[in-house]
């Protein structure tokens, strides 16, 4: 595995080493020894998949508070999306900075998302499913959203004229 610091302190994109061959391709998509030698102390609690039937489906910003946040490994199985991690830790020196990625299908690639970060994403194709590995067990009492839209922030997720956007992420409130 390869492991790429993105500009947000701490969230990394990490790109498989598949191997192919006659059969079709390999790949380890995780070693906790691999993660612990980059300093990613991460350990599988749940596993989630969120299957979205349209392109332009957002879902997001998602997150819980401590002392139950939650890291994130999220990857593509089917489709394309592009996807949001905003720095929530009040002394990184990426405090309320965001960072997008495109992951799609085939592409081999995870986003590793730090405890203490709000995470969502954008459908750009029909038919696409997210994989998420959680380093934490869902705690609806922890469980929180920022506004997709929230000006503070200010989010460039392309065209927004058509998103499918569910009633709660729409109505969080703004920073």
């Amino acid at each position: 595995m390869k492991f790429t610091e993105l500009e947000l302190k701490d969230a990394y994109l990490i790109e498989l080493e598949p191997f192919f061959d006659e059969r079709g391709m390999f790949s380890r998509q995780f070693c906790k020894r691999e993660f612990e030698a980059v300093g990613i102390d991460f350990e599988i609690c749940q596993c989630n998949v969120s299957a979205n039937k349209k392109a332009g489906t957002l879902r997001g910003m998602h997150y819980q508070t401590e002392p139950y946040a939650e890291p994130k490994l999220v990857s593509c199985i089917t489709g394309a999306f592009i996807d949001v991690i905003i720095d929530l830790r009040e002394t990184s020196p990426t405090y309320l900075k965001y960072e997008k990625v495109e992951l799609k299908e085939n592409d081999h690639k995870i986003l590793y998302v730090p405890p203490n970060f709000a995470h969502g994403f954008k459908t750009l194709v029909d038919n696409t499913i997210v994989y998420y590995q959680l380093g934490n067990y869902f705690m609806i009492d922890y469980y929180k959203g920022l506004r997709y839209n929230d000006p503070k922030i200010g989010i460039d997720w392309g065209n927004t004229s058509k998103i499918i956007i569910n009633e709660r992420d729409n109505s969080y409130e703004l920073l």
